[in-house]
């Protein structure tokens, strides 16, 4: 009895709270909003935006905290020229590993709970995991790798609290904000780790302090304050009784593994974010061996790369509504396509213009700069789709997706980068052609009640877009779709 009228006020609470926001406007009748307002701060949907992307952006800046001061790590570590492509693809595994088994975890404890736990984890094993030697730096970057598998509670989360209309932009938004954390971490780790020296702290220490400390103090502060929030889902977004609500777990896994759908969402983020991956993990490197730059202004270069994330990935959210507006999802799938393939071009470019024999800086920078554009605005486009590709195993779905840009970054990793095959700029033209290549299964994507990229719809109402969840025939003549967040 206690715990139910427990219950029961909790829920009581929420509906206000949310209630309070639908009273200004801006929210359906589940209470998710129908537009992304992130000045409107007395907001419970601006306030849980705010904190996811504030999470997973502390979670960027720590997987990506050591490339761009290599050289400091490289004599302290005694590392060998084979040890930082083995720390990369640490990371990257453990970010595949990490993202599989945060699509369950949301299902299960809700987004928020398994955001905030996961930071703590991260924080946690970092702080307690000294790198004094190689093998201890590449267990270093896979413990830090993990944090990533926040992205999958921070989308899960925003397809939660938005409705179809704005969770295009909303996902690439959060997700794109987020994703500068790499491009701060290019730039401010250089630079704190110079401001260490000048304070008389000994190199032997100072890369510790670097390295360690400001990435965990990151980690702890963001995931303490997404446990702190006191909401996970706006009310009537898949909360409640009824036979929907009851799905056992292994059948919301299996609804997501047995759709062929996310298996071909997850190969294309595989070639768009995972061209990401690779290349804020090598642009550093790249800037300093082929035009000889210092540490500072070739992570400066860098960062140029991971900071379009900011207007770029929101952009491919942006665009993914608008087109969905007009011509459904057909048009999502279609601009997805073309956005990738650009981006894909745009990267063979980069590497056929750095192998050059007298590569200009700016130019190079001019077209990575517009390869990012691209590859990013793809990651943004992507996420606009998976929401709709099964209500009730959303969590699964994005998981399996977000770690496809980590198996699409390790095996391009270990195919192109690791030894001493291929030269760097010859790998980056590899991992476009790669990426032109495994963005075309996209025709193959159809969705019943809105069609595929050259097929029309198959059926006119009901249908199994979302599972067989429900036969909502407004929902089927929504060019939209609709989706909704099942425990």
């Amino acid at each position: 009895m206690v715990v139910t009228m427990g219950k029961k006020k909790l829920a009581d609470e929420e509906t206000c709270c949310y209630g309070s926001a639908g009273a200004a406007g801006g929210v359906d009748d589940q209470g998710r909003a129908t537009e992304l307002r992130p000045l409107a701060l007395s907001s419970p949907h601006t306030q849980a935006f705010h904190l996811a992307w504030l999470s997973l952006f502390a979670c960027f800046f720590a997987a990506f905290a050591a490339p761009p001061i290599l050289p400091a790590l490289r004599p302290a570590l005694v590392l060998a020229p084979t040890d930082a492509p083995a720390a990369a693809v640490g990371s990257l595994s453990a970010t595949l590993v990490g993202r599989l088994a945060m699509g369950p975890a949301c299902d299960l404890l809700g987004p928020r709970r398994a955001s905030g736990v996961a930071s703590l984890l991260a924080a946690r094993r970092r702080g307690h995991r000294s790198a004094s030697s190689p093998a201890g730096f590449v267990a270093l970057r896979f413990v830090t790798g993990l944090s990533l598998a926040n992205f999958v509670a921070n989308q899960h989360w925003m397809s939660g609290i938005f409705a179809p209309s704005a969770v295009g932009l909303a996902n690439a938004v959060a997700a794109g904000w987020a994703n500068v954390g790499s491009a701060a971490a290019q730039l401010v780790m250089p630079l704190a780790y110079e401001l260490v020296l000048r304070l008389g702290v000994p190199v032997t220490v100072a890369w510790r302090v670097t390295y360690l400390l400001l990435p965990c103090a990151l980690l702890v502060t963001t995931g303490l304050a997404v446990l702190a929030f006191p909401y996970d889902l706006p009310r009537g977004a898949g909360v409640g009784g009824g036979a929907k609500t009851r799905k056992s777990f292994w059948k919301v896994v299996r609804g997501g593994v047995g759709d062929y759908r996310a298996w071909v969402l997850a190969l294309t983020y595989g070639y768009c974010y995972g061209v990401e991956l690779i290349m804020e993990n090598v642009a550093a490197d790249f800037f300093r061996k082929r035009f000889h730059l210092p540490m500072e202004a070739a992570g400066a270069a860098a960062a140029c790369f991971g900071a379009m994330n900011a207007v770029a990935r929101p952009a491919g959210g942006v665009a993914s509504d608008a087109v969905a507006r007009l011509f459904g999802m057909r048009g999502r799938l279609w601009v997805l396509w073309a956005v990738q393939t650009a981006g894909a071009a745009l990267c063979v470019l980069v590497g056929r213009m750095g192998a050059v024999e007298a590569p200009s800086l700016a130019a190079t920078m001019v077209v990575m700069v517009a390869c990012a554009a691209f590859v990013q605005a793809a990651s943004g486009l992507t996420f606009g789709i998976v929401p709709f590709v099964s209500k009730r195993s959303l969590g699964v779905v994005s998981g399996m997706t977000a770690s496809g840009g980590a198996v699409g970054a390790i095996v391009t990793n270990r195919l192109f980068f690791s030894g001493a095959r291929y030269t760097i700029e010859e790998a980056i033209s590899l991992t476009g052609g790669a990426s032109l290549v495994c963005t075309l299964p996209l025709a193959l994507v159809h969705f019943p009640r809105h069609g595929g990229m050259f097929c029309g719809p198959s059926t006119t109402a009901g249908g199994d877009d979302e599972d067989d969840d429900g036969d909502d025939a407004a929902a089927a003549n929504d060019d939209h779709g609709d989706y909704m967040l099942l425990k």
